[in-house]
C-alpha cells in the first residue's frame, strides 16, 4: 500500500493506494495494449493480404480485358480485310466491264470507219470501173479506125483511187 498526498489549496487530500492493485491492473492495462497490437499487426497483415489480392486480381482483369480488346482488334481487322477484298473483286469487276465497253464501243467505230471507207473506195472504183468501159468501148470503136494500142494502171490509196490511161498509137 502507497499513501499519496495532494494539497490543493486549503484542502489536504489524502489517497491510499493499494500497489497490488494497481500492478495487477497495469499488467492488465500490458495485456490489453499487447493484444490490441496483435489484432492491429494481424489487421495490418490482412490488409497486406487483401491489398495483395485486390492487386493480383486487377492484374488478371486487365489481361482479359486485354485479350478482350485484342481478340476483337484481330476479329475487327479479319471483316476489314474481307471487306475491302470484296470492295476491290467490286471495283475490278467495274473496271473490267467499263473495259469491255471501251473495246466493244472502240472495235464497233473502227468497224463503221473501216465500211466507211471500203465503201468509199468501192464508190471510186465503180466510178471508175463505169469509165473504163466507156472509154474501152469508145476505144474498140476508134481502134478499128486506127491500130493504137491503149495501157493503163490504178492506184489505189487508203482515200483515192487512181486510175492512169495512155494511148499509144503504133
Amino acid at each position: 500500500m502507497g499513501i499519496k498526498f495532494c494539497t490543493r489549496g486549503n484542502l489536504i487530500l489524502i489517497e491510499i493506494e493499494d500497489v497490488e492493485v494497481t500492478y495487477e491492473w497495469q499488467q492488465a492495462q500490458e495485456l490489453k495494449e499487447k493484444k490490441r497490437k496483435k489484432k492491429e499487426k494481424e489487421k495490418a497483415a490482412l490488409r497486406e493480404e487483401t491489398e495483395a489480392a485486390v492487386q493480383i486480381q486487377a492484374w488478371w482483369r486487365g489481361t482479359l480485358v486485354r485479350r478482350t480488346l485484342l481478340h476483337a482488334a484481330l476479329r475487327a481487322w479479319v471483316i476489314q480485310c474481307w471487306w475491302r477484298a470484296g470492295v476491290m473483286r467490286l471495283l475490278q469487276k467495274k473496271r473490267r466491264a467499263a473495259l469491255i465497253a471501251y473495246v466493244d464501243r472502240e472495235g464497233a467505230v473502227v468497224k463503221l470507219q473501216s465500211l466507211v471507207r471500203m465503201w468509199r473506195v468501192y464508190w471510186r472504183y465503180c466510178q471508175v470501173l463505169s469509165a473504163i468501159y466507156v472509154i474501152r468501148c469508145h476505144w474498140l470503136c476508134h481502134n478499128c479506125q486506127t491500130c493504137a494500142f491503149l495501157r493503163g494502171h490504178c492506184v489505189v490509196t487508203a482515200t483515192h483511187l487512181q486510175f492512169h490511161i495512155e494511148i499509144i498509137n503504133s
